[in-house]
This record gives C-alpha cells, sequence and structure tokens, in this order.
C-alpha cells in the first residue's frame, strides 16, 4: 500500500469528492490543508474535523505540502498548481488520491449518468447496517450515514464513479456497477461515442473473478457490458425488469410516498422489498444496491431493513419547508432525463396538485449539447422559472443562454429569472395553496428555496 505523507494540500476542497478526500485524511490522522473559492458548509466541516482551510487561491497556501491534490477543473494557471510545480511537490488529480486512498480495500464502484449518488449511498448504507463498517466516498451528503465519506475498518470500499474526465478509469473495482450510460459531459468527450467508450474502458478495469453488473434495461449500459472486453474470470450478470436477466424486480408497484417489488435471483423468488421514493428509476437502483449487497455476504433480511429505512442523500427530492400549504422541495437534476424522472416522481407522489419548477441551467455547454432534451423535459409542470445560468468558470456560447432557453421551452411557456431573488419573488407570487415549488438544478440553486419559504411567510 502506497503510504500517503502529509500535509496534503487540496485545491478546491469545497467539493464534494474533494472534501471526501480531505475527510478520509484527516481520519486516518494525516495533516490537510486546502483552499477554495468561497466558504460552504463542506469547507467549514472539514475545517471542524482539524483541516486548516483558506478562502482564496494563493501561492502561499502551499505552504509545506508534501502532495497537492487538484481536480481536472483546475487548470495549470492556478497559483497553488504554479507554485506546487516550481516547488517540485507532486501534484495528482482527484481520482488518483481517491484510488490511493482504496488500496487494500474490496472496490465497489458505482458508475452511470444518473443515479450514482442514491445507488452508491444505498450500498455503503445496507453495508453499514450489516455491521460491515465500509469506506466510502460518495458523490453527495448521505442523509442515513451522516455525510459523504468514512474511512471505515472494513474491507470493503464503495466509491461513486465519477465519468468526468474519465476519473473512474483510475479504479480497479471487485463489483463494478453500471446503472445507465446517455451521453453527458460532451464538453471533455466530443462525441456520443468517446462517452460511451469511456463506460466500455470502465468495465475492463474489473479485476480478476470479480463482477460487472450492468442494467439491461439501459440500452446504453448494456451496449457498454456487450463490447468490453472482460478479464479473466470476472463474471457479468444483468439486472432490470425482465425475466432473462440474472436479477429482477418483479411485480413493481408504484404508489404515494413508496415503491416495493419482489427480488428474483435468476428465477428464484428472494422476497419483497420497499423503497420509500415511489418512482421506478428507483426500484431498478435499489435492485443493484440488493445484487451488490448479496455479493458482498449480507442477508437479505438485513438487506430488507436498510431499505425501508433508507431516506437518500441530500438534494434527490429533498424537502425543503412548508408554509401557508405551499411546499418547497429541492432536487439535483441537470440533465433532461434526471428532470423528467424528478417531474414524473413528483406526479405520482403529489397527485393533481400543481407544481411549479425553478430550474438553474448548469454551463452552457450542457444548455448546448443536450438542447432539444433541455425544450423538451418539462412536460408534467404547471409552470417554470428558468435562472441565469451556473457558468461553472465557462464562456457564454451564444443563442444557448438561460433566456434563449426560456423563450424556446413552450410545455409549459417559461419566465426568466435574472438572479434568486427574482425567481422567489417570481415563485412566490405564482404560488397558491396546496401547490409544490421545486429548485432543480447542480449548481446553488439550492439556495432559492429558503427565499422562496421566507417570501411565503
Amino acid at each position: 500500500m502506497t503510504e500517503i505523507a502529509g500535509p496534503v494540500h487540496l485545491v478546491g476542497v469545497g467539493g464534494m469528492h474533494m472534501s471526501a478526500i480531505a475527510q478520509l485524511l484527516l481520519q486516518q490522522g494525516i495533516t490537510v490543508t486546502g483552499s477554495d473559492i468561497r466558504e460552504s458548509a463542506l469547507t467549514e466541516k472539514v475545517r471542524a474535523m482539524g483541516g486548516l482551510i483558506q478562502i482564496g487561491h494563493a501561492a502561499g497556501n502551499v505552504g509545506d505540502a508534501k502532495l497537492v491534490v487538484t481536480t481536472a477543473a483546475v487548470g495549470e494557471d492556478n497559483p497553488e498548481v504554479a507554485e506546487a510545480r516550481i516547488l517540485g511537490i507532486p501534484v495528482i488529480l482527484r481520482a488518483e488520491m481517491v484510488a490511493r486512498l482504496m488500496e487494500g480495500k474490496r472496490v465497489i464502484a458505482v458508475a452511470g449518468s444518473h443515479g450514482k449518488t442514491t445507488t452508491s449511498s444505498l450500498i455503503a448504507f445496507i453495508l453499514s447496517e450489516a455491521g460491515m463498517k465500509p469506506m466510502y466516498l460518495l458523490g453527495g451528503e448521505s442523509v442515513d450515514l451522516g455525510g459523504n465519506a468514512a474511512s471505515g475498518e472494513g474491507d470493503w470500499c464503495v466509491v461513486e464513479a465519477d465519468e468526468y474526465k474519465q476519473a473512474f478509469l483510475e479504479y480497479s473495482p471487485e463489483i463494478a456497477v453500471m446503472l445507465n450510460v446517455e451521453p453527458d459531459h460532451l464538453d471533455y468527450y466530443g462525441t456520443a461515442e468517446a462517452y460511451h467508450g469511456a463506460f466500455v474502458d470502465f468495465a475492463q478495469r474489473v479485476v480478476p473473478g470479480g463482477l460487472l453488473l450492468a442494467c439491461a434495461d439501459d440500452v446504453g449500459a448494456l451496449g457498454a457490458l456487450r463490447a468490453a472486453t472482460l478479464q479473466s474470470g470476472v463474471r457479468s450478470e444483468t439486472y432490470g425488469l425482465n425475466p432473462r436477466d440474472h436479477w429482477m424486480a418483479g411485480n413493481p408497484q408504484i404508489s404515494g410516498t413508496r415503491a416495493a417489488f419482489d427480488a428474483v435471483r435468476q428465477g428464484a423468488t428472494l422476497g419483497p422489498l420497499v423503497v420509500h421514493r415511489p418512482a421506478m428509476h428507483l426500484v431498478l437502483n435499489a435492485l443493484a444496491a440488493v445484487a451488490v449487497c448479496v455479493h458482498a455476504g449480507v442477508e437479505l433480511d438485513t438487506i430488507r431493513e436498510a431499505l425501508s429505512k433508507f431516506k437518500g442523500a441530500h438534494r434527490r427530492m429533498e424537502v425543503v419547508g412548508e408554509k401557508n400549504g405551499i411546499i418547497v422541495m429541492d432536487d439535483y437534476a441537470h440533465h433532461p432525463s434526471e428532470v423528467a424522472a424528478t417531474i414524473r416522481e413528483a406526479r405520482v407522489r403529489f397527485g393533481g396538485r400543481r407544481l411549479i419548477a425553478v430550474h438553474q441551467p448548469h454551463t452552457y455547454s450542457r444548455i448546448s449539447y443536450l438542447w432539444d432534451g433541455w425544450t423538451t423535459c418539462w412536460g408534467g409542470l404547471d409552470a417554470l422559472i428558468i435562472l441565469e445560468t451556473y457558468a461553472a468558470r465557462e464562456q457564454p456560447i451564444a443563442g444557448r443562454g438561460a433566456t434563449d432557453l426560456a423563450r424556446a421551452i413552450t410545455s409549459p411557456a417559461a419566465s426568466y429569472a435574472a438572479d434568486f431573488d427574482a425567481a422567489a419573488r417570481m415563485a412566490a407570487e405564482l404560488a397558491q395553496p396546496g401547490d409544490v415549488i421545486f429548485t432543480i438544478g447542480a449548481g446553488d440553486v439550492v439556495e432559492v428555496g429558503p427565499k422562496i419559504l421566507e417570501l411565503l411567510r
């Protein structure tokens, strides 16, 4: 196992994945310093655990670091990266650091265009409930586990395997899950074919004797499984809603606030299971978690009890608050398929109540390469407000801004809001008792929900 010597300096320590690294290092007694452009709940969490965190990037922040870790989004012109180069301090990317932290563990890596955080959180929670004390690194804050990372003394490590800039190709899992493969991050990959190819490469990373589990109901995941040349001794299994699959969700029942199904393994019914989200994609994610945990040695009764208690991750169909008979919800959806799934689930959960959404587009490039999807994924809403784009260091693309998107969406007709205050005011003015308001997006749109509640008061 590669020994990690501190101090370790993390550039962008307030990010979800980077803060997870910081927490694991601190739990292992390694000194951590870090920087980010602004304070957040995650920088505060790392600081409270003993990390020395600076706000703003400056060469002096590197200090006496023995290793600098950065994200793919940080360029060589960052003053801390530049200083590390001058001083001869090794600079590595986040995924390589994660791979080092996982050395010696039996790795469960959960990949997919959608659903990674929920599924990896569920697997980590089931293993924890089984007393197996897993290490985990999640791409969101788990309500059930109380955070997004733990070093865990057990044999297993659950990692959310992020495909952005091929990060997941640093991992060598014993169990790999492919939930779905639908083109995304084309600002990096360029083509849908290149994106799909990365998942084929990921499948081929499973270690000899390991398991690749893929959703047969998803064309992309099944295609990646079929295209992969697996290492010697690697088994492959499929899961889905068809009896042909190794794992099937039999007799799925979606209603009100829950989904129930029978776990079926190669034709043999293992027993009934319930998850407290009324959505078919949650049934499939739960089935994937069941298959993984059975392979990891967890008894079905333990899995059933954990599923029944599972609340999920923050920012996934999360209740922000309620005032005057109006419910405010928040969801992280930032791809048209995710938005459509969120709206379908909301319709089941809230029946005929009016649904209003405030959406913050995430990057100009994502608006551009998913344009057709973004203009057509809002069916089922009664009103929609489009916020100014969360740019994330990108420059505007002509004809693909938030105002362009608002004009292009016709079902329902969308309005544009230049800032959070305007969006909150518009949503509060639209809302009537009985309505449900969603804030939707991967940026900082989460800050709008509390503003809406304040105006409703």
